[in-house]
């Protein structure tokens, strides 16, 4: 008689042992292969943000979140404290929690607005966690090529729009040669690329590599043309000389430094007089500021009177509450209270005044500005003694402080994640390399090892 053989008992032991060890492999503190890999899924979601933020405001918020508990996982707590344990990495945590207490006090401002004013400085605690992670990882290059990359294909998508404006995703008829987002966006970016570029383009030929150089150079002279000659931004007219002037001081001294500055002042005299968009652009500076002065505007479409208006309605607004503001979100409810009875440009509501510092003054008073351009002064003296990665670091914060007095950068979407990306990934590199000079390098070395 057959009789069934009994399955051996299962060892669970062993089969205990190699879910640990896999565990252990994959979260464990020490774990070098699985650190390693949660470190190359957070650059793979930086690059793809990299590559979609000039695209789509929807899919780079997706891998914005998506990357949050991504940076999480790789978090150890002491080298995590040691490595953002310094003004540069504390004060955007600051200001956002600034924007987070200021609800309590945003008397009739609707829920709604207070998240969203919370909201928009979210993005700031990144910063941190990126400085951390680019601190250890060595893949930045990979962020920066991925950026640039992206850039040049909406860079002859632009051209090809500009001649046939049906080939555009959102047409626009207003902004020529803008297939998607919006002309401000596309500047800012086009701007810092070609910046970026030419800085790469130097560094490729002191070391040699003149085919490298010659292909930066000619990148970096597109985008430059495209910002002439199809659609630029006004305010590129003030931050894009400031960058040359960090280009040509960082290569050159002396009379060399002179005659640069003297040659771009007459290439961009040249290229302002032969190129139609620049005439258009400048020539409604004058007309618009005249509708303002002539209270003939009577829309924000006039964008210099317009923001005259804001400017001076915010002004009003924070001399009423200098100290603490008007809470988190309370710019939209300010401007709707100031607006009843009133006609033109003084009926206008919105919640965005056009420059940082009155977006801060208005709901946070003194204190928000204090803690705004306390977090700016520490990311420009955080790439003080760097090399060209810092550099890189540096011509982003400086291009968001001067566009940020028509603006309000830091909290838009576009040019306030070219910041966090910018500060958070430079910063760590920076370190990572040894070009930076902080005092607690010595202590955190320490703690990292341990």
């Amino acid at each position: 008689m057959l009789t069934a053989k009994t399955p051996p008992a299962p060892d669970v032991w062993a089969a205990t042992k190699t879910w640990v060890k896999a565990a252990y492999i994959w979260r464990g503190p020490d774990a070098h292969l699985g650190h390693r890999a949660r470190q190359l899924s957070v650059d793979i979601l930086v690059v793809l943000l990299v590559l979609f933020l000039p695209w789509s405001t929807a899919l780079a918020s997706g891998l914005a979140i998506t990357a949050v508990p991504a940076l999480l996982v790789t978090v150890r707590p002491r080298p995590l404290w040691a490595a953002v344990n310094r003004p540069a990495c504390l004060l955007p945590i600051a200001l956002f929690l600034l924007a987070v207490v200021g609800m309590a006090w945003a008397t009739g401002v609707p829920m709604r607005d207070r998240l969203h004013g919370a909201d928009q400085l979210a993005k700031l605690l990144l910063i941190p966690l990126l400085f951390y992670h680019y601190r250890e990882s060595p893949r930045a290059k990979w962020i920066l090529t991925a950026f640039v990359a992206s850039n040049v294909v909406l860079m002859i998508y632009s051209f090809l729009v500009f001649v046939s404006p049906t080939l555009a995703i959102t047409m626009k008829v207003d902004q020529p040669g803008v297939p998607v987002k919006n002309y401000i966006d596309q500047s800012q970016a086009f701007a810092l690329c070609a910046i970026w570029l030419t800085g790469l383009a130097i560094e490729a030929f002191n070391r040699n590599r003149k085919s490298w150089a010659i292909a930066f150079i000619a990148i970096a002279a597109a985008f430059l043309i495209n910002l002439a000659f199809i659609n630029v931004a006004r305010t590129a007219f003030l931050y894009l000389p400031v960058m040359l002037l960090m280009l040509i001081a960082r290569y050159l001294s002396g009379r060399k430094l002179l005659v640069a500055l003297l040659a771009c002042a007459l290439v961009g005299a040249g290229i302002g007089v032969a190129s139609p968009n620049l005439r258009l652009k400048v020539s409604k500076i004058f007309s618009e500021y005249d509708a303002y002065e002539t209270k003939v505007a009577v829309d924000a479409n006039v964008s210099v009177a317009a923001r005259l208006e804001f400017w001076q309605k915010s002004i009003t607004f924070f001399q009423s509450s200098p100290l603490w503001g008007h809470g988190t979100g309370s710019i939209k409810t300010m401007f709707e209270r100031d607006a009843v009875g009133k006609t033109g440009l003084s009926a206008i509501v919105i919640g965005n005044p056009h420059n940082q510092t009155l977006a801060i003054a208005v709901q946070w008073g003194l204190i928000g500005c204090f803690a705004l351009y306390a977090m700016w002064i520490s990311h420009l003296l955080l790439f003080r003694h760097t090399g060209f990665v810092g550099w890189l670091g540096a011509l982003a914060v400086v291009q968001n402080i001067v566009s940020s007095l028509f603006n309000s950068h830091l909290l838009d979407f576009y040019q306030g994640w070219i910041y966090v990306l910018a500060v958070g990934i430079a910063g760590g590199t920076a370190w990572r390399l040894g070009t930076e000079t902080a005092p607690s390098m010595k202590s955190t070395a320490a703690h990292s090892a341990a």
